[in-house]
């Protein structure tokens, strides 16, 4: 039976555990969800969904404890805040706000305007169509080599995988949009990996 986490600081903590639950039961996959918010609730985890939210918010009440165990993570699962928390790079950080950079992208904070601006959209997906649900989302700016898209809104990469990199680096999923609030498809990929 996998152990996935929800990062709990902040965020769409609910709907990811609904999804995870939901995926489980979709894919046959056993799994225990648990809510954590600490480097000790971190131990012995099989993986990690780190939630959209506020970013900002999320990085201030991370301390380095936390940042070092989620690094250590078999496998991350980052939606909107949770996205650009992973990156490796981010073309707007704040000097303070340093992401953890496990995932080969570069991301853009609220891209897509602010939250009355939030939209949905149909996405070409590794699974087939689907809609997307944007709020105050990021923009996937530019893909390291070996992250492969798993989906795309006008052309541009919203969601990407980054496969075992060796050298104990997680698998990673990262999505600008979120999934949680439409579909259990990237969450039963999520534990499938």
């Amino acid at each position: 039976m996998q152990k996935i986490g929800i990062l709990s600081i902040q965020g769409d903590i609910e709907e990811h555990r609904e999804a995870l639950i939901n995926a489980s039961n979709a894919t046959g996959e056993r799994m225990a969800c648990l809510l954590v918010k600490s480097a000790k609730e971190c131990e012995g985890l099989d993986g990690l969904v780190i939630p959209g939210g506020e970013s900002t918010t999320m990085a201030f009440h991370m301390g380095e404890e936390l940042r070092s165990a989620i690094k250590k993570m078999p496998k991350l699962f980052g939606t909107c805040a949770g996205l650009i928390i992973i990156a490796k790079r981010i073309a707007d950080c704040p000097t303070w706000q340093v992401p953890l950079g496990l995932l080969d992208v570069e991301v853009r904070r609220n891209t897509y305007g602010s939250q009355i601006d939030s939209f949905e959209a149909e996405l070409e997906t590794k699974f087939g169509k689907m809609k997307g649900i944007f709020i105050r989302a990021p923009t996937i700016e530019k893909i390291g080599v070996g992250v492969e898209v798993l989906a795309s809104f006008r052309g541009k990469p919203v969601a990407v995988y980054q496969p075992d990199a060796g050298n104990g680096k997680p698998k990673i999923i990262g999505a600008a949009f979120h999934p949680e609030l439409s579909t259990t498809k990237f969450h039963e990929f999520f534990l499938k990996i």
